[in-house]
């Protein structure tokens, strides 16, 4: 067999990339993947809920363990695209790095197409997977908006689903219209998310600078933030108190015809809510579960102070955070399929990688995270973060309210903030969507895919049909995101009043709900096995590449690339193991989402060796493209 390129097989005559960018525009499309403010809002609730009710203790410093696996991997794309700058990022290196060798160029098209399969099982996966957050935040903000129509515990399935087929079309006629325009769009956004996340954080740890031991501070009651202490009355079914668990009257706020809660009164005024940071306070005995109320275990509630946000609270904790952290710090490595579109690849694109991650991961996730959970106090805790739908929005809400003096003041400060997000998952989703594209493209301009996925358009010169494929792709994986998104929670019972068109399908009730898989966490999981197979087969490379050339250096191109493959590997299987080991983690998620990679792998093995047979291409190669192994420098 003949050695294939990803850059050469099947181009003739269906155009090439325009070079625009450089170094800033690179940095800016891979910043606008990881975008800080959106995931903040969005991962808060599942790093407080997940491993709980300890392991978002170690939140912070979980973050910094997958920075470091996530950096080994980013030193590696960096060292790969100073090689081999290109459109296919892991997809071509891995090509050209086996063509290279003179051992393992046999398994050339082997390596290449297994890493490019599952580059797909992440780049086609985590579009889907953003349609569906952006659905469900903006189904959130619904209620906001229109609190008689839409219920503030159960978003629309039916909006949801209409809005995942526009969205996702919409960021795909952005990407459409080419990579210059992706460029101003990510810009502008980066810039308005950063500033807003920077504002955010400076008020959350001023707010817990100002509200010292003992003072007075505010609670979060039915989404209301208040200063005082709330009257309780006894909750009721079939017009007799209803009991908890272990037996006792169960009470909820008391809330006023105007739905503001009623405040206990002392001398003729309410009676101050005042917080204290004692540690019994900060980890409190409570029941393990609802099945489980006379079994006590510790249940993390907030920071007693600031050195305790950035301690690393135990191993186990910080290996379940970090496994989360992932989600949230991917998409540094997707400039490097941007090779073609870059004006110097080979110097600004390894810059390029490891700016994005170490802007967005180092600067903008490691000071918010602190400053959230900083935040945490008596008055919202980290269990209050766990069972709501937006806990960033309600931080959000609670510090306008105390510094702008009035909750419709911090309301407006929560929806201004939302809409930054809003503006960074568009910026995200389409860098996903454009990156995912492009190594499509490079599939199918190699013939590994489809012909027609090689394709550009004549006058954009954008992979056109990649484009809109993956668009509607992605607004199937975003309807499934959406369609279980309170699966293993127990929400509220919709309300009688929200009995309408918007509410006619998919609405189960609580108890249902609490035996049903989580489909955002199916989907994400799904994404993430993308990640650590695609980062662990990049790592690989990056040894494979420069083990017999002569640049070859022992701490960057085997102990990193080695560190990186490890790393991945134990988060790949932790999700695996740790259902079993920690409490909090369901089995259902991670299992249901091993058996789609599964389907995807054993799919693509068949496709790969049909597609070898009716187009009579050999399997193995039969020799490298150069002697010796030594590639150019």
């Amino acid at each position: 067999m003949e050695p294939t390129s990803a850059t050469g097989n099947g181009s003739a005559g269906k155009g090439s990339v325009r070079p625009t960018l450089g170094l800033t525009g690179l940095t800016v499309n891979a910043m606008a993947l990881i975008a800080p403010g959106a995931f903040l809002w969005l991962t808060y609730q599942m790093q407080s809920l997940y491993g709980a009710p300890l392991a978002g203790s170690s939140m912070w410093f979980g973050i910094v363990a997958a920075l470091l696996l996530c950096f080994a991997t980013a030193l590696s794309y960096a060292e790969l695209s100073k090689l081999y700058p290109g459109a296919g990022s892991s997809y071509f290196f891995a090509e050209q790095a086996f063509l290279n060798h003179t051992k393992a160029y046999r398994f050339a098209r082997i390596a290449k197409f297994m890493t490019g399969w599952a580059s797909h099982l992440y780049y086609w996966v985590y579009p889907g997977c953003m349609v569906g957050v952006t659905a469900i935040l903006s189904g959130y903000l619904l209620n906001q908006f229109f609190p008689n129509t839409f219920s503030g515990s159960i978003n629309s399935p039916l909006f949801m689903i209409l809005f995942c087929v526009g969205f996702a079309f919409g960021v795909a006629y952005i990407a459409f219209r080419g990579v210059t325009g992706t460029t101003g769009v990510n810009v502008l956004i980066n810039i308005v998310q950063i500033t807003a996340l920077l504002v955010f954080s400076v008020m959350a740890i001023s707010y817990r600078v100002h509200h010292g031991e003992g003072s007075r501070a505010f609670q979060l009651v039915n989404g209301i933030p208040v200063d005082y202490n709330v009257v309780q009355e006894p909750v009721l079914e079939d017009g007799k108190p209803k009991l908890d668990p272990t037996g006792q009257p169960m009470t909820a706020p008391k809330m006023d015809d105007e739905g503001m809660p009623v405040p206990e009164m002392k001398d003729g005024k309410p009676v101050p809510f005042t917080i204290t940071y004692a540690a019994s306070e900060a980890m409190k005995m409570e029941p393990i579960d609802a099945d489980h109320p006379t079994t006590l275990t510790p249940h993390f509630k907030f920071h007693d102070r600031a050195s305790s946000v950035p301690a690393p609270h135990g191993f186990s904790l910080i290996v379940i955070q970090a496994c989360i952290a992932i989600l949230i710090l991917v998409g540094f490595e997707s400039v490097t399929s941007m090779g073609e579109e870059a004006r110097n690849a080979k110097r600004d694109i390894p810059r390029a990688v490891l700016l994005s991650l170490g802007i967005q991961g180092i600067f903008c996730y490691l000071i918010e995270y602190f400053a959230a959970n900083y935040f945490l106090n008596q008055g919202y805790t980290m269990t209050n973060a766990a069972g709501s739908g937006a806990p960033l929005g309600d931080m959000m809400v609670i510090v306008g309210t105390w510094l702008f003096g009035s909750y419709q003041a911090g309301r407006a400060f929560m929806l201004v903030q939302a809409l930054t997000v809003f503006l960074a998952l568009i910026g995200t989703t389409l860098s996903c969507l454009s990156t995912g594209a492009r190594v499509t493209y490079a599939m199918g301009r190699d013939e590994e895919m489809p012909a027609h996925f090689g394709m550009l358009h004549g006058k954009t010169l954008t992979p056109y049909r990649s484009i809109w494929i993956l668009a509607a792709i992605s607004a199937v994986i975003g309807i499934i995101t959406v369609s279980l998104y309170l699966g293993g929670t127990t929400p509220s019972a919709l309300e009688p009043k929200f009995q309408n068109l918007w509410y006619g399908f998919g609405v189960f009730s609580p108890e249902t709900y609490a035996k049903l898989p989580n489909s955002l966490v199916i989907v994400t999981l799904v994404s993430n096995f993308g990640t650590f197979m695609l980062y662990m087969m990049t790592c690989i490379v990056a040894m494979v590449a420069f083990r017999e050339h002569k640049s070859f250096n022992g701490f960057k191109h085997l102990f990193i690339p080695l560190f990186g493959l490890l790393a991945n590997l134990v988060c790949m299987l932790f999700y695996l193991v740790g259902p079993f080991m920690v409490a909090g983690m369901s089995v259902k998620e991670p299992y249901i989402a091993l058996g789609a990679c599964a389907v995807w792998g054993v799919y693509g093995a068949v496709y790969f060796l049909r597609n070898s047979k009716a187009k009579a291409r050999a399997v193995m190669v039969d020799r490298p493209v150069v002697g010796a192994g030594q590639v150019p420098a």
